[in-house]
């Protein structure tokens, strides 16, 4: 009955007979959910860090995919300094072959007015000899 009185008044008694504010069922439930919260902020932190390292683990992966693409690009680029290179060297051939062409067919009149030339001495020193 005295309890009945307390318990009206908003006083209630524990386990171990102390007065309390608290309804020991709403004091039970509190302390759960202290609990709950304490494993829910633990699990919160474990993610946290998890996530931390996953992220430590993506930032390094994209800094060496940076340095992979700077590499390529810096490949296609001697590529293409060596085909222009080589672009450049095949033009000043084909011009160094025209050249010689040129010099070629020039030597070759040059070959065939001296054999003109030879054989026309030829022919006068035949004659002259036969006059004698």
């Amino acid at each position: 009955m005295a309890k009945d009185i307390l318990g009206e008044a908003g006083l209630h008694f524990d386990e171990l007979n102390k007065l309390r504010v608290l309804d020991p069922e709403v004091t039970q439930q509190t302390i759960e959910l202290k609990e709950e919260c304490k494993d829910f902020v633990d699990k919160i932190a474990q993610f946290q860090k998890i996530v931390g390292g996953l992220i430590e683990l993506v930032d390094q992966l994209a800094k060496e995919a940076e340095n992979e693409k700077m590499k390529a690009i810096g490949a296609r680029n001697l590529l293409k300094s060596i085909a222009k290179q080589r672009e450049a060297q095949q033009q000043q051939l084909q011009a160094l072959i025209a050249e010689k062409r040129m010099q070629l067919e020039r030597y070759r009149v040059e070959y065939e007015a001296l054999c003109k030339v030879e054989a026309e001495q030829n022919e006068f020193i035949d004659q002259f000899i036969f006059q004698k």
